[in-house]
Parts: C-alpha cells; sequence; structure tokens
C-alpha cells in the first residue's frame, strides 16, 4: 500500500545545508542542514501542504515517479490512509458533519478523524471509509 514516496531534489543552500524542492508541489520548499533532517522535515512539509490541500477543497495528487537524482519523503500508512479518506470526503463533496452523520458519531469525533497530525486507530478510519462506500486494504509485500 506504500507506493506513496513523493520525490524531491535537494539543492544547496550554499551555507552547507540544503534546499528540499517537492516536484509534485512547485510552491513546496524546505531547508534542512543533514540529510538526517531529510525525512522528518520532508514529511512535516507534506503534512502542511496535505492541510492546504484539503482546506481548499482540492484532492492530493499521487506522487510522481522519482527520478534517478531524487530523493523520496514516505509517508506513513495512517496518513495515507486519512489521505484517502479525505481525498474520498472532497471528490465526493461530503463535509465532515456529513460524515459523521453517516457514521453515527459527533461531529467532533470527525474533526480528529480527518486531523493529520492527531493519532487514530487504523480500524477508525476504515469505518470512516466503509461509512462512504470505500474499503482500506493493507498488503503485504
Amino acid at each position: 500500500m506504500n507506493n506513496y514516496q513523493y520525490p524531491v531534489e535537494l539543492e544547496d543552500n550554499k551555507e552547507g545545508g540544503f534546499i528540499l524542492k517537492f516536484r509534485d508541489f512547485p510552491d513546496l520548499n524546505s531547508e534542512i542542514w543533514s540529510l538526517d533532517e531529510l525525512q522528518n522535515t520532508g514529511l512535516s512539509a507534506l503534512i502542511t501542504i496535505l492541510d492546504l490541500y484539503f482546506e481548499h477543497n482540492k484532492v492530493f495528487p499521487k506522487p510522481s515517479a522519482p527520478k534517478e537524482n531524487e530523493k523520496v519523503i514516505t509517508l506513513p500508512i495512517s496518513i495515507i490512509a486519512k489521505m484517502l479518506l479525505l481525498n474520498t470526503m472532497v471528490s465526493s463533496k461530503i463535509r465532515p458533519v456529513d460524515l459523521a452523520r453517516k457514521m453515527g458519531v459527533k461531529p467532533q469525533e470527525v474533526n480528529r478523524i480527518i486531523d493529520l497530525t492527531h493519532n487514530t486507530r487504523i480500524d477508525t478510519i476504515q469505518k470512516a471509509l466503509n461509512s462512504l462506500g470505500k474499503s482500506l486494504t493493507l498488503s503485504l509485500s
């Protein structure tokens, strides 16, 4: 399931660090001072832009295939599951209050489910997707 690896180009910032440039999101840049920071900083940047996409009711795109000179930022399964839920909500024009009604829960619970920074059990996300007529499938490779 984890084919959500977003390509990032590292450009020398001329001060000993790197500027992260995301080909799939030309307006998204971030900066790191060590390659050890790449995954955490890149993930934080992607979560920020994910939030912006959903605030503007836009479906978040799948990643492009990485080029030879690019690194990748891998989204955790929990973020992918929420992203798939949010993409389904956006494409189906389902508001959080509508999802709450379909799930039989309070709107506050749905707000926590769709909050990318809130830890949500995977079966709760699966229940939300099921209420929208979708199923969540994991596989091992």
